[in-house]
């Protein structure tokens, strides 16, 4: 008899059928974790709103809460890897996130997700510093947040599915205190088409989508601060930003992309954007 499956993702593009998301918490330290003081009311306004958005366009939403004090957890992309066969629990180089893998990994096992691993020390990565840059390769950014070991354990993982993985290393930029992942330089929109961020993406990178004959479209200095290189496609050539980077909204329509957007002031405050506010289960 045949099943439906209900995860696997080896794509950022494929159709995007089923999601986690996490409700924010509005108790916290959040300067210490790095957030300007958002609007709590408002933050969680506009955290249903992007759940409903993706509803609308016919993802399926799984949402759970960010416990008190997790202030990061929202941010669920960062916890874990989603793979074809399962998921990876990651572990976080910054210590007010350490305690989010093993919360987002329970939910995960008790969607009857396969966990396919988890990484040791001295393996530190985000989830924002991978992407599938096609269904066998996965991208890694090699900078302050994802150590050296978590690209070695993460190709030990994902080899028994046949896939590889590619470190690309990312700048200094403005140190170790400061986010910069992969995925804030770039984004895949489609097959043959993404945004970046040309003065923070490594050139290898670049080199990489050209030879795949995938199209960049460069988002610009004051887009980028407010998460324009931050798109998340829930089908090939459809996807979801938020409403502040209006330059980036109108190269990606002039493109044929089609955008939807949300209100994010408070959301954004976190200096994450819709990928980072997802962990994608199913795609395809």
């Amino acid at each position: 008899m045949a099943t439906t499956r209900t995860f696997g993702v080896r794509s950022e593009t494929a159709p995007l059928r089923r999601v986690v998301t996490a409700t924010p918490t509005t108790t916290g330290n959040f300067a210490a974790a790095g957030w300007r003081a958002p609007d709590p009311g408002l933050l969680l306004v506009q955290h249903g709103r992007f759940r409903d958005l993706l509803a609308g366009l016919g993802v399926e939403v799984l949402n759970t809460e960010a416990p008190a004090g997790l202030v990061d957890y929202t941010f669920v992309r960062d916890s874990c890897l989603m793979a074809g066969e399962g998921f990876v629990e990651l572990a976080m180089t910054k210590p007010v996130r350490t305690g989010e893998p093993p919360r987002l990994a329970a939910v995960l096992r008790g969607l009857a997700v396969p966990q396919v691993g988890t990484l040791t020390e001295p393996a530190h990565t985000d989830g924002g510093d991978m992407f599938w840059l096609d269904e066998s390769t996965l991208a890694v950014g090699r900078g302050f947040r994802t150590s050296a070991a978590a690209v070695e354990q993460l190709a030990e993982l994902l080899a028994p599915e046949g896939a590889s993985v590619r470190a690309y290393d990312l700048p200094g930029w403005r140190g170790p205190e400061h986010v910069l992942h992969l995925m804030s330089v770039v984004s895949l929109v489609s097959a043959d088409l993404a945004l970046t961020y040309p003065p923070l993406a490594p050139v290898a990178l670049l080199e990489d989508l050209a030879v795949r004959g995938i199209r960049t479209l460069p988002v610009d200095d004051a887009d980028f601060e407010h998460q324009g290189c931050n798109v998340l496609a829930v089908r090939p050539g459809v996807v979801v930003m938020t409403d502040a980077t209006p330059r980036t909204q109108a190269m990606l329509e002039a493109a044929g992309v089609q955008v939807h957007t949300y209100a994010a002031s408070e959301i954004n405050k976190g200096d994450g954007g819709p990928t980072c506010l997802t962990r994608p289960l199913l795609r395809g």
